[in-house]
């Protein structure tokens, strides 16, 4: 199953350069021209992750990742930062409102590429870990309800046991 990406940024050369790579790498592609777009796009469909810009008019991208880590239907979606602002403190800022990355413009095509895969390599290994822990959950559960039926089982036996042969030989 291929993934799902949402690329949003104000500037449709930008857009338009991420949309033609990723679809060539056979990713499926949404695009956003602003936060509030993006909201809504998330909100509508499946998406695997989120290249997002830092720089649009209205809600700027800090924001919008912001609410999208809120909302607990989609707070899981990595989301890449893109920006032209190329110092510490922005970038510090992308990882505190819960950016997993931070690429800055002019990005490569190659390093976008590589830092999608990458972040979607770790997004599956979440998802597998998440199912493998709820599988053991239940099988503990398990583990523990049968343990008890056995304790009980123990018990009646015991009870059987004593009732039925005298003291001195039990």
């Amino acid at each position: 199953m291929t993934a799902t990406i949402l690329v949003v940024d104000d500037l449709e050369p930008n857009v338009k350069l991420l949309e033609a790579k990723l679809l060539a790498e056979y990713y499926t592609v949404f695009t956003a021209s602003n936060g509030v777009a993006a909201l809504e796009m998330l909100a509508q469909n499946r998406i695997d992750i989120v290249l997002l810009d830092v720089m649009m008019p209205g809600m700027d991208g800090f924001e919008t990742c912001q609410r999208l880590k809120i909302d607990e239907k989609i707070s899981d979606i990595p989301v890449i930062f893109m920006s032209a602002i190329d110092d510490v403190t922005n970038k510090v800022k992308a990882f505190e409102v819960g950016g997993v990355d931070y690429i800055t413009k002019p990005f490569q095509l190659g390093e976008v590429l590589a830092r999608v895969n990458h972040q979607l390599k770790i997004r599956k290994l979440q998802k597998r870990l998440e199912e493998q822990n709820i599988r053991l959950q239940k099988q503990n559960y398990e583990r523990l309800r049968v343990e008890g039926r056995l304790r009980e089982e123990q018990e009646k036996l015991e009870s059987l046991f004593f009732r039925i042969f005298p003291q001195s030989i039990a």
